[in-house]
């Protein structure tokens, strides 16, 4: 961004990153980005040369023409259909809202909630012990727990069937669109918890179910992230993406009366459920970036330490302008047809960020932390 206020108008570079997060099959601690920030493009100018570029690498190293424009979804409809900001719309399964069906349900799981969600797992059986199991990934996954109704010579049944009507149960699977052999399963809690709980579920059974191909690439965007999400940890909003989002302009009156509506111009490529990358129109106004931080609950003394270097420059006028980064290391991996990115990458950390090969990190001795001022407390 600081090359773009110093007047590029383009640039792009394969950059080293480095993230502190859990790892996962998809993820590294240290790894490469092809980064791209431009002055003057539209949200759809950049998606349209990102399209173009993905399209050339699935023809030229998988032989296989891919159609443009790519689907997109707002972020509202993929959470609500699909529970997850990254969706793998390569299988159904989609959600239903249970919520109006069982507005008046005298059972205690469907009351006082804020959303009751399902979706229909067809030709699934699952055993009473690995409902079980899937009812502790559930609430691993954030839920509060898991309700599982069986299909099976035209009724349902399961531990809650009891506190359906026959009129609800002929509504569920009529609803549902279930069949003989399927299975509802039924998540009710706050939206976002609902939502993502059940997200991961559908996940899972697609797995077990061997509905994800490796040799199927179907590519979305995801737009209008939400600009804030409150943290009840903290005790305020934090950024969905990273502080220096734009806002809609439609969105920018909510600033000050209710920061939750307020979406954003930015965007997420999507590969299979994997988040390709993603990238933004950035906010190039003064008085709205500063508005955006006192929002976070940022001091000035606070803006000033964090980004000191980077506010300052907008005095010297800044270009619209906006930018994405792909995770080269995550299309390598799709490309290769794995679920690890450990297999398209030398020397990759293991689970536990640790290199196998050279066993870093390791102890260091006190010289050193004597030169960097650290001192080891032991228990």
């Amino acid at each position: 961004q600081l090359l773009m206020i110093a007047g590029l108008d383009k640039y792009y570079q394969f950059a080293r990153c480095f993230r502190d997060e859990d790892l996962r099959a998809d993820r590294q601690t240290d790894f490469t980005q092809v980064d791209i920030e431009t002055s003057f493009l539209s949200e759809q100018e950049i998606m349209d040369f990102t399209e173009e570029m993905l399209c050339k690498v699935m023809k030229e190293v998988k032989g296989i023409e891919v159609k443009r424009p790519f689907l997109k979804i707002t972020w509202e409809d993929a959470m609500n259909r699909y529970g997850s900001d990254k969706p793998d719309n390569r299988f159904g399964m989609e959600f239903v809202d249970l919520g109006p069906m069982f507005a008046k349900s005298e059972f205690p799981v469907f009351q006082n909630v804020e959303t009751i969600k399902g979706f229909v797992a067809p030709a699934f059986h699952a055993s009473n012990k690995e409902v079980k199991k899937l009812t502790e990934f559930v609430k691993k996954n954030g839920g509060k727990g898991l309700v599982v109704f069986k299909m099976q010579e035209g009724t349902l049944s399961g531990p809650a069937r009891k506190f359906l009507s026959d009129e609800d149960e002929k509504a569920l699977i009529e609803t549902m669109g279930a069949n003989d052999g399927d299975t509802i399963f039924i998540v009710a809690d706050t939206w976002r918890k609902a939502c993502t709980a059940l997200g991961a579920l559908r996940n899972e059974i697609a797995s077990q179910k061997g509905l994800k191909k490796p040799n199927e690439f179907s590519f979305l965007w995801i737009v209008d992230f939400p600009m804030f999400e409150w943290s009840e940890e903290e005790g305020r909003y934090v950024s969905e993406h990273h502080p220096f989002t734009m806002p809609k302009t439609e969105d920018l009156s909510l600033l000050d009366t209710d920061p939750s509506k307020v979406k954003t111009n930015a965007y997420d490529i999507i590969l299979n459920g994997y988040e390709l990358g993603g990238g933004s129109m950035r906010i190039y106004d003064n008085a709205l970036q500063k508005k955006i931080f006192q929002i976070l609950g940022l001091s000035d003394e606070d803006i000033q330490n964090k980004f000191g270097f980077f506010v300052d420059a907008f005095q010297y006028g800044t270009p619209p302008h906006g930018g994405l980064a792909l995770g080269f290391d995550r299309v390598a991996m799709l490309l290769a047809e794995t679920d690890s990115i450990r297999d398209v990458i030398a020397f990759p950390k293991n689970a536990s960020a640790k290199d196998p090969m050279s066993k870093a990190p390791c102890p260091v001795d006190e010289k050193q932390l004597d030169e960097l001022h650290i001192q080891i407390e032991h228990d």
